[in-house]
C-alpha cells in the first residue's frame, strides 16, 4: 500500500488478431493429460506479426513438459520468441518449455510467444507429438533433422487463459513508423496519429519516452517491438510539478508514460532500469500485451488518473521496488485516496475502473503487493496470473500478493506461491479505507478457483478484514479456492459452496 506520495501511471495496449485453434487428439477414456494449443495474433504490421501460443490441459492428469511444432511457409520466419526454447529445421519450428512453465495442470494453461517476419501463418501444428487439430498427425513440410542449437529468450510466464473473451482491436489502419534510435522513438511518440503503428527495432533506447497523443476506438495507436527492444530511463531530473504531468525541463524517470493518451496498444517490448516502468495517466482503453517490465525503483505498471477499461495480459513484471521497496508494486490500479487531489480527475476520484489483469507472471522480487487494487476503483478482473512471492518486503504494509481495497473485483484462477526470502502474512487481503466521497471500499469482491501455497508462513489464503463495513455488499470466497502450507487456513469468513 502507499499513502502520501506522487504516483505514476502505466499504460499498455495489445492488438488482438484472429485465433488459430489446434486440438490434440486423445483416447476417449484414457486417463492422463490432454493438451490443446491456440495460436493468437496479438499484433500485426505490414511485414509481420506477433503471436501468443496458449497450451491448455483439458485432461485429468498433469503434463510435465510440452513441445509445440509447426511449419511456416517460405518467406516467413520466426524472428524472436520468449518463454520457450526454440529450434529450427528448414521451415519447421519447434518450441519446448523452459524450467518454470513445463508443468500444465488439469484445467490450467501455459503460454509462450513469438514474432514473425513475414505474414505466413502456422500449419501442420503438433503438440507433444499429437496432431493439434485432432485426427492423423500432420506431415511436416521438411523431413526431421537434428535440431539446431536452442535459442532461449527472456522469460514471460502467463499461467492460465482467461475464460471469457478479451477486448479485440482492429489491425493498424495508418502508417508504420520504424524506429531504431531513442531520438526516432521520441519523435514517433510525439507525432503519432490515430492508426499509426510505431515499430521498434531490437536494441536499447535510453531517454524520457512519453506521449500525449490519443488514438480512437476505431483507430488505435500501436507501439510494438520484440522483447530485445529495451526502453530505459536514467532520470529523473529537473524540478517536478506539484502533480505529475509532462513538463518542460523535468524528466519523470518513467520508462514509458502515456498522459491523456487513450486507445493505445503496447506489445512485445521491454521496459527496465527506470524509476517506474509503464505509467498511464488519464489514458483509458489501453492494452498492454506480452511486455517485460523489470528492475524498477518503484512500481512496475500503473493504471492511474481514471485510466479505465485497460488490459495487461501475458506479461512479466519482476524486480520492482529496488530503491523504495514499500512502493514497489507489480501492477497498481488507481490511486490512494490521499493522492486524489492530484489524480482524482473523475468527481474527485481516481476511477481507473474495469481494468483486466490477465495471464501475467508477477514476481519474484516484487517488493510490495503484486497487485495493489486501490480504493474508489470498481469492477476489475484479475484472472489466470502467477504470483511468485519471493522477495516481498513487508514495508509499507506490503505482505500479500493482492491488497483489494476496490469494489466488485473478480479474482479467479490465479496461482500464488511464497518462499523465502520475504515477509508474508496472507495471500490475499481486503482493507476498507474511508474516503471522501465515500464508497464501500474493499467490498463486493469475489474469489474463485485460486490456488495458494503459503510456504508454511502465511496465515490465510484470503483474509477479509471486515464484514460489518461491507453490509449489503459482502466479499465472497468460494469453495473452489484451495490452499496448502497455511499456518491458519483458507479464509477467515464463511466459505460459499
Amino acid at each position: 500500500m502507499r499513502t502520501l506520495r506522487a504516483l505514476a501511471v502505466t499504460a499498455a495496449v495489445a492488438l488482438l488478431g484472429a485465433a488459430v485453434p489446434y486440438l490434440t487428439s486423445t483416447a476417449a477414456h484414457a486417463a492422463g493429460p490432454a493438451l490443446r494449443a491456440v495460436v493468437t495474433q496479438v499484433s500485426v504490421w505490414a511485414t509481420g506479426y506477433g503471436a501468443d501460443v496458449t497450451i491448455t490441459n483439458t485432461g485429468d492428469a498433469p503434463a510435465t513438459g510440452w513441445t509445440v511444432a509447426f511449419d511456416l511457409p517460405a518467406g516467413t520466419t520466426v524472428s524472436s520468441s520468449w518463454s520457450s526454447v526454440r529450434t529450427q529445421s528448414g521451415q519447421r519450428y519447434t518450441f519446448t518449455n523452459v524450467s518454470w512453465n513445463g508443468t500444465v495442470n488439469p484445467g490450467a494453461s501455459q503460454t509462450f510467444g513469438f514474432n514473425a517476419a513475414g505474414i505466413g501463418t502456422p500449419a501442420n501444428c503438433t503438440v507433444n507429438g499429437g496432431a493439434c487439430a485432432g485426427g492423423p498427425v500432420p506431415s511436416p513440410s521438411t523431413p526431421p533433422s537434428p535440431p539446431a542449437s536452442p535459442s532461449p529468450s527472456a522469460p514471460a510466464s502467463p499461467s492460465a487463459s482467461p475464460s471469457g473473451p478479451l477486448p479485440s482491436s482492429p489491425p493498424p489502419t495508418g502508417p508504420i513508423v520504424d524506429v531504431s534510435t531513442a531520438a526516432q522513438l521520441s519523435s514517433a511518440l510525439s507525432g503519432a496519429n490515430p492508426g499509426t503503428t510505431i515499430r521498434l527495432a531490437a536494441g536499447t533506447y535510453r531517454g524520457a519516452f512519453a506521449t500525449t497523443r490519443a488514438g480512437t476506438a476505431n483507430s488505435r495507436i500501436t507501439l510494438t517491438g520484440p522483447r530485445t527492444a529495451v526502453l530505459i530511463n536514467d532520470g529523473p531530473s529537473g524540478t517536478a510539478p506539484s502533480c505529475p504531468a509532462p513538463t518542460a525541463g523535468w524528466d519523470s524517470g518513467y520508462g514509458l508514460w502515456l498522459f491523456d493518451a487513450p486507445y493505445w496498444n503496447l506489445t512485445g517490448f521491454t521496459v527496465a532500469e527506470s524509476k517506474k516502468g509503464i505509467v498511464l495517466d488519464n489514458s483509458h482503453h489501453v492494452t498492454i500485451s506480452s511486455v517485460y517490465v523489470h528492475h524498477t525503483e518503484d512500481e512496475g505498471v500503473h493504471f492511474r488518473r481514471s485510466s479505465a477499461d485497460g488490459v495487461i495480459r501475458d506479461s512479466i513484471v519482476e524486480y520492482t521496488g529496488l530503491v523504495q521497496p514499500g512502493y514497489g508494486e507489480g501492477v497498481y490500479l488507481g490511486s490512494a485516496g490521499s493522492n486524489w487531489a492530484c489524480h482524482g480527475n473523475s468527481g474527485g476520484v481516481d476511477r481507473s475502473d474495469r481494468v483486466q489483469v490477465l495471464n501475467n507472471r508477477i514476481g519474484p522480487y516484487v517488493a510490495a503487493e503484486h497487485i495493489d487494487i486501490k480504493e474508489g476503483t470498481f469492477a476489475g478482473v484479475v484472472r489466470g496470473n502467477t504470483f511468485d512471492g519471493r522477495g516481498i518486503s513487508g514495508q509499507n504494509s506490503a505482505d500479500s500478493w493482492i491488497d483489494a481495497k476496490g469494489i466488485g473485483y473478480l479474482i479467479e484462477n490465479n496461482t500464488g506461491t511464497f518462499a523465502a526470502p520475504g515477509t508474508f502474512v496472507n495471500g490475499y487481503e481486503t482493507h476498507n479505507p474511508t474516503t471522501t466521497p465515500s464508497f464501500q471500499n474493499g467490498c463486493g469482491n469475489v474469489w474463485r478457483g485460486n490456488t495458494s501455497n503459503l510456504g508454511g508462513v502465511g496465515q490465510y489464503a484470503i483474509r477479509v478484514t471486515s464484514t460489518s463495513k461491507c453490509a449489503g455488499n459482502l466479499n465472497v470466497v468460494y469453495a473452489s479456492n484451495t490452499v496448502t502450507n497455511a499456518t491458519t487456513g483458507l479464509t477467515n469468513i464463511a466459505v460459499t459452496p
